[in-house]
């Protein structure tokens, strides 16, 4: 009988590779994970499973007690993260996506490593499949100007992967990706769209009030009413979890071509005593 050589024993300190390990079959290689894998794989939340610092706030010596023979993190990390991790003693393998490409290869890295190269290239097969057939859909419609934030105060354009899938439901994203902006160049950019996915915040993100708060009620979002929060996890978890963000993209950018999915709400309406205010 062939021995497995591949790790059995993983500490996952990042969702995405929660989420692309469930995907390809190997979910019972995690041993350890953060509270925050188990918000968005539910199936590991059966207390089975040790409860980690995650890739910000790693900890050696709660890394070392569960024993992992591998131990999977991604950027952003703060150095003494990383020392704490590197510390532990067990392999490392650090992600760092930041386009749809990027993550092609952490999956194909992850199922490598766990020796589940099939399943990987299916599972990315599977998504670029998707993503190309919401690209199809949308073609030659027009092409509403979409911003898109993974963060409120300071406000922060979400991530290059985000730029992307925006592109494939039709819309064309404004500002630069994964950089800090201010209100008033949001609203000279002025989109038809304005999407807040806050790392960490669910579907929460208080739209009225943060158009409110910023001046954007002129904004051509704002006075359509195309405000949309859609769940954390769905945009900014890089893996096989983009594609719901996806869909919801597709419906707020396109919703005479996109059916309405779970995990977006709309704005519920700009006060008309706002209206006609000027933006700061």
């Amino acid at each position: 009988m062939a021995i497995d050589h591949t790790p059995q024993r993983i500490a996952c300190l990042q969702p995405s590779a929660t989420v692309i390990l469930e995907a390809i079959g190997k979910l019972d290689r995690i041993i350890a994970c953060t509270r925050y894998c188990a918000d968005v794989v539910p199936a590991i939340a059966d207390g089975t499973r040790t409860i980690l610092q995650d890739s910000w706030t790693a900890d050696a010596g709660q890394i070392t007690a569960v024993q992992p023979d591998m131990v999977i993190a991604a950027v952003p990390f703060q150095e003494k993260a990383l020392a704490e991790i590197l510390k532990s003693g067990a392999r490392f393998l650090g992600l760092a996506p930041k386009t749809l490409a990027d993550i092609y290869t952490d999956i194909a890295t992850i199922a490598g490593a766990v020796g589940a190269l099939e399943a990987g290239e299916i599972l990315i097969r599977t998504m670029q499949a998707r993503i190309e057939q919401s690209r199809q859909r949308a073609a030659n419609r027009p092409r509403p100007r979409v911003f898109c934030e993974e963060w409120g105060k300071p406000i922060i354009a979400s991530q290059p992967w985000v730029a992307e899938l925006v592109a494939a439901a039709g819309g064309e994203l404004v500002g630069v990706p994964s950089r800090q902006c201010t209100t008033a160049e949001i609203a000279s950019l002025n989109p038809d769209t304005i999407i807040a996915a806050w790392c960490g915040a669910g579907d929460r993100v208080p739209l009225e009030k943060i158009i409110a708060e910023r001046g954007w009620q002129q904004t051509a979002a704002a006075m359509s009413g195309r405000v949309f929060c859609i769940r954390d996890e769905f945009l900014n978890t890089p893996a096989p979890t983009l594609l719901k963000g996806l869909d919801a993209l597709a419906w707020a950018i396109h919703p005479e071509v996109f059916p309405r999915t779970k995990g977006i709400r709309q704005i519920t309406g700009v006060p008309a005593s706002t209206v006609g205010k000027s933006v700061d």
